[in-house]
Formats: structure tokens, C-alpha cells, sequence
């Protein structure tokens, strides 16, 4: 039998209205794209539209102009891929959250809301924030990200994006980034404005 090709999914959040030209090329290719909430703007996703199908949530500063449910599980590659926005404020897992985890008990679960790129194993489901797509604010890193659905298993990237604020030099980029990302080693070989490449499996022992 011939061997299922991996799958793409460009992922993506807290946009705020933004657009970012630079998403057309770091999603192309991609079969799927999920936009984990605070849309901004229904152009946002009628622009994303163009370069793959969309599945995406509401977040908090969305209004109904922009369609989209509170909370959705697909099924991509055999996976249970869950959306929420918001899944972690302030540092910890929501009470509603982890409601919402248990309820589905998704393989995947994609969220946004902390600006904050994650990619963490919570028992048997990989957590994974892209971080923010939207306009720079603080001292967070702007971000996108791709997963990887192979046989072997799921391949999350965050792949950085330009400061759309203030002049940050990639150096400083690099090291907003690596500040901020939580839940599993990144390869720091990769060279700075690359995509930074990082490969969970599910931890042994855990069934």
C-alpha cells in the first residue's frame, strides 16, 4: 500500500486585523490553515482563503462580523486537531481550558490569546501556540507556525516574523524568541531568520 504523504497546516493567531504579506510565503504549500482567534478583520481570513482551506475560531476582540465558533475539532490525518483561543491566562491552564481537554480529548489542541509561542506535551495532547501574527507588542516575538502531520508523528515549527513595530535585528529576535518559547527543546543550529525546527514524540511510557 502506498504510504500517506505527510500533511502541512499552516497555524496562525491573534492577527488583531493584520495581514502580514510574508504569510503568503511561509504558508505556501501548506493543505490547511487554522487561525487559533482575535481575527480582527474578516479580510484576514478571506486572504489566507486564497492560499489554503481556513478553519478558525473566535477570540475575545472578535465580533460576529468575523463567523467563526468559540471552540471547533477537526479531523486532519487521523488526528482530533482542537481550537480555543484562549487556554492559558496568565500563565496557567484555564479552568475552562482544561474543561474543554477533557471534553474532547483532542491529539492536538492550537490556541492563542498570550501572544506567547508554546509547544508542550499535556498527557497524550501536544499544546501548540504560534504565537502572535499581529502588530508587535511588548517585548513578545511575532510568530506563525506549520505542524507536520507525518506517520511518524507531529512536527511543530514556530517560524518567526519580522518586527512590524520597531527595528529589532534578528539577533534580538532570536532572543525574544528563545525567552518566550516553553515546552520543548529547540534546534538551536538553525541560523538566525530561519525557521526554528522543533520535533516532539510523545513521551515513552505513556500510552
Amino acid at each position: 500500500m502506498k504510504q500517506r504523504r505527510a500533511i502541512r497546516i499552516g497555524v496562525i493567531a491573534d492577527t488583531h486585523g493584520l495581514f502580514d504579506p510574508a504569510i503568503r510565503r511561509h504558508f505556501r504549500g501548506v493543505d490547511h490553515i487554522l487561525h487559533a482567534g482575535d481575527i480582527g478583520d474578516r479580510s484576514v481570513i478571506e486572504q489566507l482563503a486564497q492560499i489554503a482551506p481556513v478553519t478558525a475560531v473566535s477570540g475575545n476582540v472578535d465580533d460576529g462580523q468575523c463567523g467563526s465558533p468559540s471552540e471547533i475539532v477537526i479531523e486532519l490525518a487521523g488526528r482530533r486537531i482542537a481550537l480555543r483561543h484562549i487556554l492559558f491566562e496568565g500563565g496557567k491552564l484555564t479552568k475552562d481550558g482544561q474543561a474543554f481537554l477533557d471534553r474532547e480529548r483532542p491529539d492536538i489542541c492550537v490556541f492563542g490569546h498570550t501572544h506567547q509561542p508554546k509547544v508542550e506535551w499535556l498527557g497524550k495532547t501536544l499544546l501548540f501556540n504560534p504565537g502572535s501574527a499581529g502588530l508587535k507588542r511588548f517585548k513578545l516575538p511575532r510568530g506563525v507556525g506549520i505542524l507536520v502531520l507525518a506517520k511518524q508523528g507531529t512536527i511543530p515549527k514556530h517560524i518567526l516574523l519580522d518586527d512590524r513595530r520597531t527595528k529589532t535585528t534578528p539577533r534580538e529576535a532570536m532572543k525574544s524568541y528563545l525567552g518566550c518559547v516553553s515546552g520543548g527543546p529547540a534546534d538551536l543550529s538553525v541560523k538566525t531568520g530561519q525557521k526554528l525546527h522543533t520535533l516532539l514524540q510523545q513521551p515513552r511510557g505513556k500510552s
